[in-house]
């Protein structure tokens, strides 16, 4: 089950700063957006308005996963970098610690994704009411009884790379939703966002953001 909200309170890890856009690597556990209610309008984008009042949401994270976000300074910069998530133009690279030992070296998942109404905020494989999502994955490591792998997720679903390696047979280790047993026993969701790449809305210019994963 989702635990109690208490975010971390981390300054503000800024990796890069222009006139159009800013890249934060989010501390997991806190989150994007503004959640219903007034014990979740802490979030980033909050944090970040406080410091860069003209800062605009451009994609999210979930919750439990840290890592590399971006957000607009301009109105224009986060029409164009919103056209580039909604357009599958950016390249995103998650890490993830899984339980179990994944096989083969690499390969994808392509299934689709729809909210479990009755048991949100989970969501569900579908193929008949699921929206198209599709997972490229390739193990870096064995470590014990667990996998180190890159995920590359081609489409953004919510939860997707959760309930994919889920569907693999291979859950996320220490997710709060999805997660059971001794694959829930971690202090946080072992999922990190690594590397994003987008084109600078102003310049054109390809850009590459990463952070390493705390784990």
């Amino acid at each position: 089950m989702q635990t109690p909200y208490d975010p971390p309170q981390d300054p503000l890890d800024i990796l890069h700063e222009d006139e159009a856009l800013i890249v934060v690597n989010k501390p997991a556990g806190l989150l994007s957006v503004p959640g219903r209610g007034e014990h979740l309008a802490d979030c980033l984008l909050s944090r970040l308005q406080a410091a860069f009042p003209q800062a605009l949401l451009v994609h999210r994270l979930d919750r439990d996963t840290s890592g590399v976000m971006v957000f607009a300074m301009t109105p224009h910069a986060q029409r164009h970098l919103s056209a580039q998530f909604e357009a599958r133009k950016t390249r995103k690279a998650y890490v993830a610690r899984l339980a179990g030992l994944l096989e083969p070296a690499q390969g994808s998942v392509d299934l689709p994704l729809i909210v479990d109404w009755e048991r949100r905020p989970r969501q569900k494989v579908c193929a008949e009411t699921g929206k198209p999502a599709l997972t490229e994955w390739r193990v870096m490591r064995h470590e014990g009884d667990e996998t180190r792998v890159r995920l590359m997720p081609k489409t953004g679903r919510s939860h997707q790379l959760r309930v994919h390696m889920l569907s693999l047979g291979h859950v996320i280790l220490g997710d709060p939703i999805y997660a059971e047993g001794t694959a829930a026993a971690h202090p946080r969701l072992m999922l990190h966002s690594e590397e994003l790449r987008l084109k600078h809305p102003d310049s054109g210019r390809g850009m590459r953001f990463r952070a390493a994963a705390p784990f």
